[in-house]
């Protein structure tokens, strides 16, 4: 794969969640019912760094959690012979409560839908929201994010790679011709 662009560096990438934290607090009136549930891998990370922002702001701690949704996948069987597993970790109940879903990039939809699968057998939210870093179009299911860091228009035949630190060393996102 042959890199295209850097599209955004750290401090674009931590502008974007800022941006994002501000827009959940004001759209919710507050954090007070808000917890933050991160897509296994990349969306636990920035749903961390989400959650540090709103720290900051508010003043008030905001809980984390991960979702994994390998087996909510309806393409499980063309991506692997032995799905590896991570498990959700929700420890906290969110029955009732605001559930911002985090993930990295929005393309077809089908993850988010995934992602909203896992979480409604871990309970009734009473409102499911979702903020992604990058959405880069090319929905196959009728699924809008909430909150977006960045809007990128690709081809098919382009990727987005996000990296966080924890997993690459460094926070960026970056364009690929496939």
């Amino acid at each position: 794969m042959k890199e295209k662009a850097l599209l955004m560096d750290e401090r674009a990438i931590q502008r974007a969640l800022t941006r994002i934290a501000h827009e959940i607090i004001e759209r919710n009136n507050g954090v007070e019912n808000v917890v933050l549930v991160g897509v296994r891998r990349r969306g636990v990370p920035l749903a961390a760094q989400l959650r540090d922002v709103i720290c900051r702001v508010e003043g008030t701690e905001v809980s984390v959690g991960e979702l994994d949704i390998t087996f909510y996948r309806d393409d499980l069987t063309h991506r692997t012979e032995q799905p590896e597993v991570n498990g959700t970790k929700l420890p906290f109940s969110i029955v009732g409560r605001t559930v911002v879903i985090v993930d990295d990039v929005l393309f077809t939809g089908r993850t988010a839908r995934a992602a909203m699968d896992a979480l409604m057998d871990a309970g009734r939210p009473g409102k499911v929201q979702l903020a992604v870093l990058v959405d880069r179009g090319h929905r196959e299911l009728p699924i809008r994010a909430d909150f977006v860091g960045k809007n990128v228009p690709t081809s098919l035949s382009e990727r987005i790679g996000v990296n966080v630190t924890e997993y690459d060393g460094e926070n960026s996102v970056r364009l690929f011709e496939a």
